[in-house]
């Protein structure tokens, strides 16, 4: 079966699904460039507010195929080079995507795939997800931004356990230290995904893309330079006509309607 990235829409939330039941819906080439080119639509359309992100048949992502790696290190490192390149593309597409991007996870979440769900807003995962990050059992380091991610969400001792042990860690374990968000009984990672979508779906879209921009920022920023920032989204985002709709809807008491 090819290796491709399903789409879905349910209602405002974009569902997109790692599909490659060969390699347990390991990284492709093909589910890279999908994985950019969806979220590029995305960004540009006011029927999507949310993006789910999740796997098919029980499994998030088993990171890189081993059997491309192994046929890579054959042909010289421009040509892994400009894989990984295609890779962290992804990566930083869905950190500096202006709407939430939530992971879903069931099963395992290995090497990039734990990346790749790093590199999301928000994680819910079951309660039979692992999380694994087995670099050093075939003599690799990491990708994917994995150590920058690890090093931002956990203690430097349980990161360096992480990537030097290889052990799969349980989504309790990672929820207890905040990496997880939900954890949810087996099955239900993606409806919960999407429930958690459905709501942000109907708060303001540009408070929501400033409040991620700022989150992404304040590690290059001083606490002045950041307050800076956060005055300066305030200040735009009270001009907006969201915050005369959500400001006028508090005290009607009803819902706000933002566009």
């Amino acid at each position: 079966m090819p290796s491709e990235l399903q789409t879905e829409r349910q209602d405002r939330t974009l569902v997109l699904t790692l599909h490659d039941p060969d390699t347990r819906n390991a990284l492709s080439e093909e589910i890279m460039a999908a994985g950019v080119e969806a979220l590029n639509v995305a960004e540009s359309s006011d029927e999507v507010r949310c993006v789910v992100l999740t796997g098919a048949n029980g499994t998030f992502c088993s990171g890189g195929n081993l059997q491309q790696l192994s046929r890579n290190s054959r042909l010289g490192p421009e040509v892994q080079t400009q894989r990984l390149d295609r890779f962290h593309r992804w990566i930083e597409a869905i950190r500096t995507f202006p709407k939430p991007v939530i992971a879903a996870v069931e099963g395992a979440a290995a090497g990039g795939g734990f990346s790749l769900a790093m590199a999301c807003d928000m994680v819910v995962a079951s309660r039979d997800a692992r999380f694994s990050l087995a670099y050093h059992r075939i003599g690799l380091s990491p990708d994917g931004g994995a150590t920058w991610q690890l090093m931002q969400l956990l203690p430097r001792p349980l990161a360096t356990e992480m990537l030097w042990l290889s052990e799969p860690v349980e989504a309790e374990r990672l929820h207890a230290h905040g990496v997880v968000n939900r954890v949810t009984d087996k099955g239900q990672a993606l409806a919960e995904a999407v429930a958690i979508a459905q709501r942000l779906a109907g708060l303001a879209p540009n408070a929501l893309a400033s409040s991620k921009e700022l989150l992404n920022q304040w590690p290059t920023r001083s606490l002045p330079q950041q307050l800076d920032a956060e005055r300066d989204c305030f200040v735009d985002n009270l001009l907006h006509p969201n915050a005369a709709e959500g400001i006028a809807a508090f005290f009607e008491k009803r819902p706000a309607r933002y566009r």
